[in-house]
């Protein structure tokens, strides 16, 4: 049975980071210590397709854990894989009733052979370790892996002595063997093996930095607790607490520019795609409800292949998500300075009207950030809403940031304090060069 999965979109990727781009390192990149290629294609993979099932969720979660508790290390050798994944693999001109018509040298062939029987025996002794008999998460594909290690076909591999050279004779039999009659039943055997890299190399990341493993309560109850977020491609950041729950379900953000709105909302919207993949991330602890779909809005940039301006995309942001939720689709969204594309009184009004229908989903969560103060105090009559802030704080003529979260509106403003701190408006009234 195929297991659910989170609805997102590209423009949620991009504002995550979750691949990067060529000046920055993407989340991906943070937790890729895969030992192979096979296992970081199935990382990537994973990447792409956050879960939407509970039970889905939990089992990810708990191997994971259950392995980085024992310390277990990855049996194959990265060598080993490397020889297997070229010769076992197939082209486009293969001959299905034969053996596939790659061309490998005869030295190639010896050596896929016997990293072939390597493999096997690696994952034959590792299958009955305690580590792999003794883990309930682990069970249902613990003995996936030793039923395929059972067939008949492969009792010789397991059983041969590789002390010596194979023979040419044995090198031929093993070579139809493994390329033709066992084809597809080595390749699911590389399947568990790159799973269990990806759990094993994210547990000891997980070891490492500390991160928390979160808490899954049942889906429909837009529960959202984390103590301690932070962005993990930051070093010594500032922890903050969320609370999000059904009669509190919408946080409206403020806060001056350069105050840490935008890292905040990434940190959590981060937190948020990790938690859905069944991975460890980094926070204190965490406690989530499992969503339908998760939708963010940081960095929406024009389209000017359809002369569409930046408000009328922010409009057709708008509009994606209240077609979502009229199909009553449990979500997490965010909107990072809602309107910001359009004058402000038009900006105020459609803050206000859009944020109040946000606060009559209780079964979503929205966290909106908005440079519109006049907004926050009209919509606090809305009781779902909760309003908080990341301060400004004044050491004379220097702002400074503490980056934590506190409770209220702020009006903080302090855009030309930094004009003035630069001296732009001297350099143009006198001319003055900037040394």
């Amino acid at each position: 049975m195929t297991a659910r999965l989170l609805e997102t979109d590209e423009q949620t990727l991009d504002d995550l980071g979750i691949f990067g781009r060529q000046e920055a390192e993407g989340i991906f990149g943070i937790y890729n210590h895969t030992h192979s290629r096979g296992g970081e294609k199935l990382l990537r993979a994973w990447f792409n397709a956050p879960l939407a099932d509970k039970e889905g969720i939990n089992n990810r979660l708990n191997t994971i854990e259950q392995f980085a508790l024992r310390k277990t290390g990855f049996p194959v050798n990265g060598s080993v894989l490397d020889r297997i994944e070229k010769y076992l693999v197939r082209t486009p001109d293969d001959d299905n009733d034969g053996l596939p018509q790659n061309t490998l040298s005869e030295k190639e062939t010896v050596d896929g052979v016997v990293a072939t029987i390597e493999l096997l025996q690696s994952m034959k002794a590792f299958s009955d370790t305690a580590d792999a008999t003794s883990l309930p998460a682990y069970s249902a594909e613990r003995n996936e892996l030793a039923g395929l290690l059972a067939d008949a076909a492969l009792a010789p591999a397991l059983k041969e002595k590789l002390k010596g050279k194979l023979s040419y004779s044995a090198v031929t039999a093993y070579d139809q063997l493994f390329r033709k009659r066992v084809h597809t039943q080595l390749e699911q055997l590389l399947h568990y093996v790159y799973t269990l890299d990806v759990y094993l190399s994210v547990g000891r990341l997980a070891e490492k930095n500390g991160y928390v493993y979160p808490r899954v309560t049942e889906p429909g109850t837009a529960t959202l607790l984390i103590k301690g977020v932070v962005h993990p491609a930051l070093k010594n950041a500032v922890g903050n607490d969320i609370a999000m729950r059904p009669g509190h379900n919408v946080i409206f953000l403020t806060g001056a520019n350069m105050a840490g709105k935008s890292t905040l909302l990434r940190s959590i919207s981060v937190a948020v795609y990790l938690a859905h993949m069944g991975f460890p991330l980094a926070a204190k602890a965490m406690e989530f409800s499992v969503m339908d779909g998760m939708y963010t809005t940081v960095n929406l940039p024009d389209n000017l292949g359809i002369g569409a301006s930046h408000f009328y995309m922010e409009v057709l942001r708008a509009k994606k998500i209240a077609v979502e939720l009229s199909q009553r689709k449990s979500l997490f969204v965010i909107f990072d300075e809602l309107f910001r594309g359009t004058n402000v009184k038009d900006a105020h009004e459609a803050t206000v009207a859009i944020t109040s229908a946000f606060a009559k989903n209780h079964s979503s969560l929205f966290i909106i950030s908005s440079h519109i103060v006049e907004a926050g105090e009209e919509l606090k009559q809305e009781p779902a809403i909760r309003f908080q802030y990341m301060p400004t704080e004044m050491n004379g003529n220097v702002p400074e940031y503490p980056y934590t979260l506190r409770q209220g509106i702020t009006d903080d403003r302090h855009g030309m304090v930094i004009i003035r701190n630069e001296g732009i408006l001297d350099i143009l009234k006198e001319g003055k060069k900037v040394r």
